[in-house]
């Protein structure tokens, strides 16, 4: 039969047990956080290089614009003199 000490520490070591699973499903749930940030940090990366893609298109065509209006006011001085 136990002793009351035995019951003791046979109850401490329980609990520490169960601290321990407890620390190691906090472990998984850091782990699997982290995982999480990694894949949002390289959707914001994706999103950053569409969006500087994006930008170079849109430089492109101002360029393009600022031609054509050059193209045309060269034109219209013609028409005019």
């Amino acid at each position: 039969m136990p002793t009351p000490q035995n019951w003791i520490i046979i109850s401490w070591s329980s609990l520490m047990q169960a601290n321990a699973f407890t620390m190691q499903a906090d472990a998984f749930t850091m782990q699997a956080d982290a995982f999480t940030m990694q894949a949002d940090a390289f959707t914001m990366q994706a999103n950053a290089f569409t969006m500087q893609a994006d930008a170079f298109t849109m430089q492109a065509d101002a360029f393009t614009l600022s031609g054509i209006a050059k193209f045309n006011s060269l034109r219209i001085n013609q028409m005019l003199y």
